[in-house]
């Protein structure tokens, strides 16, 4: 059943084993398999993205069959040094996937786990230092941030304040944070709690808050991970970041396309009440490889791509790749000029008619996801490397809140919507200078569609580089 705008709403305010537990190096999956050339409207012909047994997937990352539309899933994958089996609950798994004692927290060494000055580094949020190594010296942490980001979760997560506190403590970061649950739509009071989901949020908002720390942070927790309650918290969470004069509202959840997508969620992207408003919503590509995920196919919000970072021996950043299991495709349903186009925006100019197509394309932008180059992520008295396009998408909506644009997807005087920061983003290609300091070109890798010049459909325009045009 499809919600209704929400016009009221109550919010409540919060400050078995099974397969063995490890897999020996016989057992390692496939590498992703790389394409010949950028099929770009050919992705069934792509061969599956399969997982290494280096990586290790949560039960709320795996997409099912039939979720589609009905229940979505999470897009992290956890870095798995020591043999945990894929089929592992992930309770078991915890204790073996997070950083050993005694060492007990992060220390810069071989793995070369990005921390927030790294990243800061590397995507010129704050003060640069040669080779942008991981390092957890607060004094190359990004700096600024406007107004607030709202995170978009499924399920409650307890721990979050404290997790969130220690994160800030042990990397030298401000701490802004308010906690909210979607529950006017009478479907819980308090929802239950979910370990895959709450590992998802500890990510989201670690690592949107690093690239942004002194906007405000809102957690807005849905009932469930049903469309119904996730559609819903994204509207209530709409309404926390007016209050805030407005900002970012970033999702790293998704499911495989449905028929009728447009017509049953879109609206929620450029609702009327929402007109003239500066909120921008940034949903995650997903990890399945090549092929496009609702609702980051929704021509209304930034889709988020997934990259890999390359480091020396030393750990100095190379170069950024297209991670292989970055998601990304041509949507089967968001079809330019039949479900949607009308004062869509100026983007659609440009990329429709770049691949001779009217289907919306993904991704549009992307940032760090490759486990091998995953974010330290602190939960539940514990760290792990976790990667993901769901590490991309909050690493973007801190990048686009600090460069501080404020762009919606409706004008304050009226008239048609328009996706304003795809506008920004797709513009900039055609440039002959900004695009090359603003961005990132990356032309190398694979996932499952060649990485190339310019847009592709594995990192779109490729990764920022400071704060100007996003």
């Amino acid at each position: 059943m499809k919600i209704k705008p929400i016009q009221a709403y109550r919010l409540a305010f919060c400050g078995l084993a099974l397969s063995p537990l490890f897999v020996s190096a016989a057992e390692d999956g496939p590498m992703t398999p790389g394409a010949d050339e950028q099929a770009l409207s050919a992705q069934s012909s792509a061969a599956p993205f399969l997982d290494p047994s280096s990586v290790f997937v949560p039960e709320s990352s795996i997409a099912r069959p039939g979720d589609e539309g009905r229940f979505a899933h999470t897009n992290y994958v956890i870095r798995n040094t020591r043999g945990v089996h894929p089929s592992a609950r992930l309770e078991d798994a915890l204790p073996h996937l997070s950083l050993p004692a005694p060492e007990d927290n992060p220390q810069p060494d071989s793995t070369f786990a990005e921390y927030p000055a790294s990243l800061a580094c590397l995507y010129k949020m704050g003060a640069t230092y040669a080779g942008c190594a991981p390092t957890n010296n607060s004094a190359y942490n990004a700096t600024g941030g406007s107004r607030a980001i709202a995170i978009v979760i499924a399920y409650h997560y307890p721990s979050a304040a404290a997790d969130l506190t220690y994160f800030n403590s042990f990397f030298g970061l401000p701490h802004n944070f308010t906690q909210v649950i979607a529950n006017g739509n009478g479907h819980c009071v308090t929802p239950p709690v979910d370990t895959g989901w709450n590992l998802e949020a500890a990510m989201d908002l670690q690592w949107a808050h690093s690239m942004a720390p002194k906007a405000k942070l809102i957690l807005v927790e849905a009932c469930s991970n049903s469309y119904d309650d996730l559609m819903y918290a994204e509207q209530v969470a709409q309404q926390q970041v007016l209050l805030s004069g407005g900002g970012e509202v970033s999702n790293s959840w998704g499911s495989g396309e449905f028929s009728t997508e447009s017509s049953d969620w879109d609206w929620v992207f450029r609702a009327n009440w929402t007109s003239g408003k500066p909120i921008k919503h940034i949903f995650s590509s997903g990890d399945a490889g090549f092929v496009p995920q609702y609702p980051s196919s929704s021509p209304w919000v930034i889709s988020a791509g997934g990259t890999t970072i390359n480091r020396d021996a030393n750990g100095n950043f190379q170069s950024e790749s297209c991670w292989a299991g970055s998601g990304g495709g041509t949507s089967l349903y968001e079809t330019y000029g039949t479900v949607f186009g009308t004062g869509t925006g100026p983007w659609t100019n440009y990329q429709y008619p770049l691949f001779g197509q009217s289907s919306r394309r993904t991704p549009d932008i992307a940032a760090d996801a490759d486990p091998a180059s995953g974010a330290w992520v602190y939960y539940n008295n514990a760290w792990y490397v976790v990667g993901g396009t769901s590490l991309a998408a909050p690493l973007l909506a801190g990048i686009m809140n600090n460069s501080n644009n404020r762009l919606g997807v409706a004008p304050s005087g009226g008239g048609y919507y328009t996706n304003a920061e795809n506008n920004l983003l797709y513009a900039e290609l055609l440039t002959n200078k900004e695009f090359g300091k603003n961005f990132y070109d990356v032309t190398t890798g694979s996932n499952g569609s060649a990485a190339t010049v310019g847009y592709d459909t594995c990192t779109g325009v490729g990764s920022p580089r400071g704060k100007n045009g996003k």
